[in-house]
């Protein structure tokens, strides 16, 4: 059997702030992002087996990433964990309870990081991670390989 690749794509809302940022994003505002999770392996080779010819059951996929980032982030504002992380989050507390504290500035390419540890680890071993893409607009996304970072 042959070595391939499967993508499911994930859609989730999510707010943040980048604290210090010189430009509006220091504001807390809003995306619809749109993640790619890109894995690879081999075809299943037994006949009797119903996941026969797959690398990956898709619904499994859909489990794994929805229970470490989708359900953890759709409609979540995220703050760096810092002092006025804290505070922002003390405040709003009382009338909004989706705020996560993250140990980096929430960028695009920090939260891919964060993503790819967490799938990493919770991957079956069978397959590999192969690759994540984030669009945080229609025409802005950041990439992760596995390639560039083993």
């Amino acid at each position: 059997m042959a070595t391939l690749r499967l993508t499911r794509c994930f859609s989730f809302e999510m707010a943040h702030a980048l604290e210090g940022y010189d430009g509006l994003c220091s504001g807390i505002h809003g995306h619809s992002y749109r993640l790619q999770v890109t894995i690879k392996g081999e075809q299943c080779n037994d006949p009797y087996d119903p996941k026969y010819g797959m690398v990956m059951d898709f619904g499994l996929l859909k489990q794994i990433v929805g229970e470490q980032i989708v359900s953890r982030l759709d409609h979540a504002l995220v703050l760096r964990r810092s002092e006025q992380g804290c505070n922002v989050k003390s405040m709003l507390s009382d009338y909004y309870d989706r705020i996560v504290l993250v140990d980096y500035q929430p960028t695009s390419e920090n939260l891919l990081q964060d993503f790819a540890e967490r799938l990493l680890e919770s991957l079956p071993d069978e397959v590999e991670l192969y690759s994540l893409r984030l669009n945080e607009t229609e025409n802005s996304y950041a990439e992760w390989f596995a390639e560039d970072n083993f």
